[in-house]
């Protein structure tokens, strides 16, 4: 530690030493601050809370199976329809609240163009939920 001299020789020389005492004595003082106050943080309040059985009420939206065969036919659920009232369907099934799930299948043959027209009309109705059903493969 460095300490004044009192020979009064030339005092303007900077100290080259860092006084660690004032350091040592604000973490002591620290770790008895957080040492007394530890237990108080953990102290909790013991409340005898009610029992309740419930299970989720999870109302499942009904679906609407919407087919393509290979020659470009739509079917809604399993009916045979026309373009212009499967347009209609699709605006009154989008309105419904929750909105059901179209699932959409297609034969192997159906050109793409047909299914992405069916898909494109009911994202123009504002179906938001839609779901590709196919076949599982067999061994």
């Amino acid at each position: 530690m460095a300490f004044a001299s009192m020979d009064g020789g030339s005092d303007n020389e900077a100290l080259a030493e860092i006084n660690m005492v004032p350091l040592i004595d604000v973490m002591l003082v620290l770790l008895v601050i957080f040492i007394v106050t530890a237990p108080l943080l953990t102290h909790a309040v013991k409340v005898d809370l009610p029992k309740a059985s419930s299970s989720a009420n999870l109302t499942k939206p009904d679906n609407v199976q919407v087919a393509i065969d290979s020659a470009g036919q739509v079917y809604w659920n399993g009916e045979v329809v026309a373009p212009d009232a499967l347009t209609d369907k699709l605006r009154v099934t989008a309105a419904i609240t929750p909105q059901p799930e179209l699932h959409l299948r297609a034969e192997r043959t159906t050109p793409y163009e047909k299914v992405a027209e069916v898909m494109s009309a009911s994202a123009r109705a504002g179906l938001t939920r839609i779901g590709f059903v196919t076949e599982p493969k067999n061994n």
